[in-house]
């Protein structure tokens, strides 16, 4: 787990020493940017034989391996997990975010992650699903936060499908323009 803004900290010795004892060996450059990565997706990669569990702070292209075998290293960041915490937290209402609640947001982020996604390296679900996972989180955090009879704002009515309305509370980023653009003859 590398969070020290050291580039290429990670020795290639060391990575093949932990391969040697560990069958899908993590390895975490979570560093930022690229160049303070710890090793990249290629050396991360070739250096397990391609057995590793990878996950950067920084993004990577694909990386092919000797065989045909492509792994797409995925993005580490906040983003999967704090949005859907924050608003499963809001929507019911909980005075405090609880030990359990961010287990069951974590579990809930691995769990939206496929068994095809995770065979290509893939450590996150594709960004383009982010909403999804939200969603997904939200309604995760608010069974736990009713577990917990932290749940003081949900009302009976929503219940029974939490995850319709997560969604029609979840905020849609759609912008209008705010300055008409015109033409102007020449």
């Amino acid at each position: 787990l590398g969070m020290t803004g050291v580039g290429g900290l990670f020795q290639e010795d060391i990575v093949r020493h932990m391969a040697q004892h560990c069958d899908r060996p993590v390895i975490f450059p979570l560093s930022n940017p690229t160049i303070k990565a710890e090793c990249t997706a290629v050396q991360a990669f070739e250096w397990t034989d391609g057995r590793c569990i990878f996950a950067s702070g920084s993004p990577f292209d694909p990386v092919s391996m000797d065989g045909g075998k492509v792994f797409y290293p995925t993005q580490c960041n906040n983003m999967y997990i704090f949005p859907g915490l924050g608003l499963g937290a809001t929507l019911a209402g909980a005075k405090r975010v609880s030990d359990q609640m961010l287990y069951v947001a974590a579990e809930a982020l691995a769990n939206f992650v496929t068994d095809d996604e995770l065979g290509q390296g893939k450590v996150f679900p594709p960004l383009n699903k982010i909403r999804d996972v939200s969603r997904n989180v939200a309604v995760a955090v608010i069974k736990q936060a009713m577990k917990e009879g932290q749940a003081v704002k949900l009302r009976d009515q929503y219940i029974d499908d939490l995850e319709t309305f997560v969604h029609k509370k979840m905020y849609d980023p759609v912008y209008v323009p705010l300055v008409e653009k015109k033409e102007i003859p020449t």
